[in-house]
């Protein structure tokens, strides 16, 4: 089976990030967090530290199913600057493989003009950054070959629906059920 990719990087959203590991991997989908600092300690936007599983240089994109970046800042600027994530990005969604971004991370994709023509959902205030992106509000929202999400509060719609789309529905939902998610 093959991985779901979690990138991290300086000033991540640590419950954005923490919440999609802890989902994916409760859900059985082999999960890889992966520091795009050099380093496999990362610290998040609120100063709380995270070791990661894996350096960027150290893994192959072919062993993933999906691409996902949490946001915050400066979190997603950095994902942001990234040159070789970028194009690991750009890739995937040339290939109609499968991306996710939460919070400010979808100014990412936006940048890539990945989201040009799709529904997408950001932090408020990121919408200008998702060039061609028909904006929604809802939690999470799937177009495409891409999930979106809007932030903190929306971390557990959104990991589940990367969980309903690479495992199905029904396990979502058995999850939802059993962490008392009441939004799904």
């Amino acid at each position: 089976m093959k991985k779901a990719f979690v990138y991290f990087a300086e000033g991540f959203e640590e419950i954005e990030a923490i919440t999609i590991v802890d989902v994916l991997r409760r859900a059985g989908i082999p999960t890889l967090t992966i520091s795009i600092t050099g380093r496999k300690e990362v610290t998040g936007a609120h100063n709380i530290k995270m070791n990661t599983d894996a350096l960027f240089e150290e893994v192959d994109a072919d062993d993933a199913e999906i691409l996902i970046l949490p946001g915050g800042l400066p979190g997603a600027d950095n994902l942001n600057a990234h040159a070789g994530l970028k194009n690991q990005l750009r890739l995937f969604n040339e290939q109609g493989r499968k991306l996710a971004a939460i919070c400010a991370a979808p100014q990412v994709l936006g940048g890539l003009d990945i989201l040009n023509g799709q529904r997408a959902v950001c932090y408020p205030g990121f919408e200008e950054k998702l060039t061609g992106a028909d904006i929604q509000y809802e939690a999470a929202i799937k177009s495409g070959n891409v999930i979106t999400g809007r932030g903190p509060g929306a971390a557990l719609d959104f990991a589940l629906m990367i969980v309903s789309e690479l495992k199905g529905a029904q396990l979502a939902d058995t999850l939802a059920r059993g962490m008392l998610v009441q939004t799904w």
